[in-house]
């Protein structure tokens, strides 16, 4: 306990102070309105609020003070060694900076910040409110310690606008950053699920097989049994064993079944799942050290709610396509819709399929891919495939052309497509 204590301690300073020094550089970055070099639109405002919002410190006003002491510190020193400005002068000019990110950093804690985070209408107006009071008192502070004089209305405006543009500036990379994160966590989330989902239609094929042993077990026992054999009760014994196999089985493909439909619920665009299987698939040749190019034609566009069904078809044709590459090769996608179904082909430059193994390809155990030490694959993957696509109601066949080898899937539009859309 006392651990962890020291870990969070420790974690929030350094998050306070990596805060507070890249709010202090970026404040370098900045735009002079008025005349001098007296009052300041850089990017520290922009990049104090943003820090806030992605690394949500401990305390807020902890943090504003914290940075508003180093933002002052650094100008300190910056003028002391680089300008030859005299220490009292330099104090006057920057001292009134604390003031801003202690009110803007006060604002934010009154407000309860993380409370807005999903209203980046609401955020961004309360956050160009307090940065307009900061830096209205800053100025004013200012004023009066070097010039006893006051802005002007259009200077206030000036500072009025700029306060909106750089709050809402903050606000809406904050939320183009959260998004990318989210779009990327789905991503992972789709292929997770699509995994599972194929894990359950094997474990599905095991529960039927050990249904049928474990009768063919139990019928073996009544015949032993009728013939009053010693090995009777042995093969009670193996039948009960078996059928408590089958009853954990069951058990785990209910929970799988439970994730995988509760996946399947989530709407995605039929373009949004091919990129995510193009994406995947560059990332998977790279792996393998091919140099592969993807070409998509898709003359269709809609949502579909059965995403992860979708990318384990999709995203098995385009693995093998890609590992029946030998080193460099093209991959094309064609998605069309035609007779109320929705089609899709993908084409490789691969090594092909021997004409011969085309009416067994769909066979469980069928591969013709061997790793390095020439162990085969487990060769379930286009049974899964056909399975897939009979769940779907459709058709699946392979074309043979000279090179390569075509995958046409064809799949009702009524059983993928989202109702209503």
């Amino acid at each position: 306990m006392v651990l962890l204590t020291e870990r969070f301690f420790r974690h929030n300073w350094l998050v306070i102070m990596v805060t507070a020094l890249l709010t202090a550089l970026a404040g370098e970055v900045k735009l002079v309105p008025f005349d001098g070099d007296l009052f300041r639109f850089g990017l520290g405002s922009v990049t104090f609020f943003l820090l806030i919002l992605i690394w949500p410190p401990v305390s807020v006003l902890k943090t504003g003070t914290i940075t508003g002491l180093t933002v002052v510190c650094f100008r300190l020193v910056w003028d002391l060694f680089f300008e030859n400005i005299p220490l009292t002068d330099s104090l006057i000019n920057h001292l009134p900076a604390f003031l801003f990110y202690f009110l803007f950093a006060l604002g934010l804690h009154i407000i309860k910040v993380n409370r807005y985070k999903t209203r980046p209408f609401v955020l961004g107006a309360w956050a160009a409110l307090f940065e307009f009071i900061g830096n209205g008192a800053e100025e004013l502070i200012r004023q009066e310690l070097l010039y006893k004089t006051n802005l002007s209305y259009e200077e206030w405006a000036i500072v009025a606008g700029v306060a909106l543009l750089r709050s809402y500036f903050a606000v809406g990379l904050y939320g183009s950053i959260i998004v990318s994160e989210q779009k990327k966590r789905m991503e992972e989330m789709l292929q997770v699920g699509a995994e599972l989902y194929v894990e359950t239609l094997y474990l599905e094929k095991s529960i039927d097989h050990i249904e049928r042993i474990t009768a063919s077990s139990h019928d073996l026992y009544r015949k032993l049994k009728q013939d009053r054999h010693d090995l009777g009760l042995q093969a009670l014994h193996i039948a009960q064993e078996i059928h408590e196999v089958k009853k954990d089985s069951q058990r785990i493909l209910s929970g799988l079944t439970k994730i995988t439909e509760q996946k399947r619920e989530n709407d995605f665009s039929l373009s949004d799942l091919v990129h995510l299987i193009v994406l995947a698939n560059e990332r998977y040749s790279e792996r393998l050290k091919k140099e592969i190019t993807f070409h998509v034609k898709q003359e269709v566009h809609f949502k579909t709610d059965l995403p992860i069904p979708l990318l384990a078809l999709l995203n098995n044709l385009t693995a093998n396509a890609v590992e029946s590459i030998v080193e460099s090769g093209e991959i094309q996608f064609d998605i069309v819709e035609k007779g109320g179904e929705i089609c899709f082909s993908i084409k490789d430059t691969g090594m092909g399929i021997p004409e011969e193994d085309v009416s067994i390809v769909f066979e469980p155990g069928y591969t013709t891919k061997f790793n390095e030490k020439g162990v085969a694959a487990t060769g379930i993957g286009l049974s899964h495939v056909l399975d897939i696509v009979q769940a779907f109601q459709g058709r699946i066949q392979i074309e043979t052309p000279k090179t390569g080898t075509i995958f046409h899937v064809c799949l009702p539009v009524n059983s993928i497509r989202k109702r209503g859309d």
